[in-house]
């Protein structure tokens, strides 16, 4: 165990573990806290449904260039700046929830913005550790390390978000959220040992952007890597929305029976990321296919579920293929990209993963509409099958493309060249 700890006696690792996680948390709370606002104040679907596309779907398009222009200046003043302007924007999102001051307007815009600096911060983040660990061997295991805040984050980041809620109300959660990443800027601020920006000259942020898609789109393994999560990420998220029909509906259970069936998938994700730590290959082409067959073949599992209790061993088998896919994909995506780029790719990917959800999320939606959540559950299972065993085919190919890369045979675009207006 004393092992898998070595990252955090590297600096400043700690930090940005402590920085990545609270991020997540606070996202999860502000997630529910701006919900139940949104649909408390307006008692309609449609502007909640506007608000998961402002705070989830649409900062995924526009973050990757803000990663881009940030990416140009030192981590020590980026990171603790964008942990800034979220507490800010928390605090004016808890100034409009109150009754007599809700705005539907400056509540989606605030989403909007907030999301945007979380999944840059994130991006940043990601790659500052990439810089910090992986010249000591240590990336794979930081990883793990990551992956189990983010599991811990996303499992009871709801919940906090909810007893706060009730204990403390809508408005005073949401200052809590602010103090959270009020405080986290003031650390990373004081924290020394940031890598440093990667900048040639005075390279323009939208040389940097489409320089960063040029090398995603040239690089074989980075290429490969976006686009198989992408579509994962699509068949993962399609049961989402339908969980409560097929839990009350198709299994028959109560609310509570729902809350179970959500709570053994998280249990699944922790037991991953726990047992991620312990892998010694953390990396590799297989474990990837291992975790994502373990979702696919959860869902298939579900489809034909009978009973609650099915139903929930069959959540914990994917939400353990789930909490080590994720971490799986970034720590082999991370460990092919050079160090100019992994904030930028970092970026893109955690982009795909706030944004893909919102496909499978309608996907979803129209599969029930048309048939049922056991269709539903039956066409993401077997789609995710048909990923793995194409990628399986396609695994000899892609490593022969990797290994042409990395000895230069596979052409890169250069970066582009300083801009005098820069």
């Amino acid at each position: 165990m004393r092992r898998r700890l070595e990252p955090l006696a590297i600096r400043p690792f700690g930090r940005l573990l402590g920085s990545y996680t609270v991020n997540e948390l606070g996202d999860s709370v502000g997630l529910v806290a701006l919900a139940v606002l949104v649909f408390d104040r307006t008692e309609a679907v449609a502007p909640t449904a506007a608000f998961f596309l402002a705070a989830k779907f649409l900062p995924a398009l526009i973050a990757p260039a803000l990663t881009a222009h940030l990416d140009r200046f030192a981590l020590r003043k980026a990171l603790p700046g964008i942990y800034v302007l979220e507490a800010a924007a928390f605090a004016g999102l808890a100034f409009f929830a109150a009754d007599d001051r809700f705005v539907l307007a400056a509540v989606l815009a605030l989403g909007l913005a907030d999301g945007m600096l979380a999944i840059t911060g994130r991006g940043l983040t990601r790659g500052a550790v990439a810089a910090v660990l992986q010249p000591k061997g240590q990336l794979s295991a930081g990883n793990a390390l990551m992956n189990l805040g983010f599991a811990v984050s996303s499992v009871f980041g709801a919940a906090l978000g909810g007893l706060l809620i009730a204990e403390i109300g809508v408005s005073a959660a949401l200052l809590v959220d602010a103090a959270s990443f009020l405080l986290i800027a003031i650390v990373l601020g004081a924290t020394s040992g940031l890598p440093s920006a990667h900048v040639e000259g005075h390279q323009r942020w939208l040389d940097r952007f489409r320089d960063g898609l040029a090398y995603a789109r040239h690089s074989i393994h980075v290429r490969v890597l976006l686009i198989g999560q992408s579509l994962a990420l699509i068949l993962f998220t399609l049961v989402v929305p339908i969980e409560v029909i097929y839990a009350k509906e198709t299994l028959g259970t109560s609310s509570a029976g729902f809350g179970i069936l959500l709570a053994a998938w998280g249990v699944g994700i922790l037991l991953g990321s726990l047992l991620f730590l312990w892998l010694k290959n953390r990396s590799g082409f297989g474990l990837l296919l291992a975790s994502s067959a373990a979702v696919g073949l959860a869902y298939l599992g579900m489809a034909s579920a009978q009973t609650l209790l099915f139903a929930c061993l069959m959540s914990v088998i994917g939400g353990a293929g789930n909490g080590i896919q994720w971490v799986a994909v970034m720590t082999a995506l991370q460990e092919s990209t050079p160090p100019e780029y992994q904030a930028r790719v970092s970026g893109l990917m955690e982009s795909i993963g706030a944004g893909m959800p919102g496909v499978g999320f309608l996907l979803g939606g129209v599969i029930v509409q048309l048939s049922s959540p056991r269709t539903a559950y039956t066409v993401a299972g077997v789609g995710v099958m048909a990923l793995v065993v194409a990628a399986a085919l396609l695994k000899p190919a892609y490593e022969r493309g990797a290994r042409h890369e990395a000895v230069g045979l596979t052409p890169r675009r250069r970066p582009a060249a300083p801009s005098d207006g820069a």
